[in-house]
């Protein structure tokens, strides 16, 4: 079933956190929530949840109102952030808990419990405590809970943040796998820019409590619709001056390039060779400078050249200006 959002505000006493969210996230999606800390991002989480009231909008999944139904009554999971397993039970009674009826003792002979352990891969840890479990299996436990009473959403609360940079990537993509195998609506809480293209077949920018924009990894990145959404998704350099500048307007780091006819003269300042790529600082006649990437693999220029400069695609707002 869809998950969609409609004006969805709410807040702290008279402070607004969340403002007027639009969103829809179909079945079998995950949609990436992207924004700085502070932005109201878990707050919207939350309300989604049913943890937290709203002061206005609705809720709905599946053309169902759910935004007066209680918590354990919406069928939609949480994953929190470290996964938040109950320290007491044992992996197969973590993953039973939200089913009815369920001993903890014997969990672990449960029809559903026996398909989701062996859906993360867990079959032989049925027993252990979370204790004993790694970082990425308890935070795979943690899906499969979440999975366990058959949720219509499931929501995701920055669930990688605890994990080593070795491993986030690895965990990361076996989760989103479960969840499109499973085929909910998912929605990802992030700050960090790459999990969040990575992760999602759409991203929400989220900026001060509303949704900036809403579209693919690639949109976002080739044309933000704001400063800020420009600056959340991805590096931006203000446009020199020698090469049409104006205020605002700035391009991604890979757009500026070496034009072996033509472009705009300029005179190399430094090269930073870093092996795998090399950084070129140049300053042109009015004085404007900038910096330029290229590969190692390819000759580069040397200081004191003179060298054509080009951009190459079309100019983003740039939030190094006018915030």
């Amino acid at each position: 079933m869809t998950l969609d959002l409609h004006d969805v505000s709410g807040g702290y006493g008279d402070a607004a956190v969340v403002r007027g969210v639009d969103l829809r996230v179909d079945r079998g999606e995950i949609v990436s929530v992207l924004g700085p800390s502070g932005s109201g991002k878990t707050t919207l989480l939350r309300m989604i949840a049913g943890l937290h009231p709203l002061a206005s909008g609705h809720v709905m999944s599946g053309g169902r109102d759910l935004t007066h139904v209680p918590a354990h009554r919406r069928r939609i999971g949480l994953v929190a952030q470290e996964g938040a397993l109950f320290p007491g039970l044992s992996v197969a009674a973590n993953i039973a808990y939200g089913l009815r009826g369920v001993r903890a003792r014997r969990a672990a002979e449960h029809p559903t419990v026996r398909h989701l352990l062996a859906l993360v891969h867990l079959d032989e840890l049925a027993h252990r405590m979370p204790h004993e479990l790694s970082g990425g299996q308890r935070q795979r436990v943690a899906v499969a809970r979440a999975l366990a009473p058959e949720p219509t959403v499931v929501l995701l609360d920055e669930p990688f943040n605890a994990l080593d940079a070795a491993l986030r990537g690895g965990v990361r993509g076996g989760v989103l796998a479960l969840l499109r195998e499973a085929g909910v609506a998912a929605l990802l809480i992030t700050h960090d820019r790459a999990e969040a293209f990575a992760s999602g077949d759409r991203v929400a920018v989220f900026v001060d409590g509303r949704v900036a924009q809403v579209d693919t990894p690639a949109a976002i990145y080739r044309a933000p619709a704001t400063a800020e959404v420009a600056g959340l998704s991805g590096d931006v350099v203000p446009l020199p001056a020698a090469l049409g500048g104006g205020a605002g307007v700035g391009v991604r780091p890979e757009q500026l390039v070496l034009a072996a006819t033509g472009g705009v003269r300029a005179r190399v300042r430094s090269v930073l060779d870093e092996g795998a790529r090399a950084v070129i600082a140049v300053a042109f006649v009015d004085g404007s400078t900038a910096a330029l990437e290229v590969s190692g693999h390819e000759a580069h220029p040397v200081v004191g050249q003179d060298v054509g400069v080009a951009v190459r695609g079309a100019v983003v707002p740039s939030p190094a200006r006018g915030l």
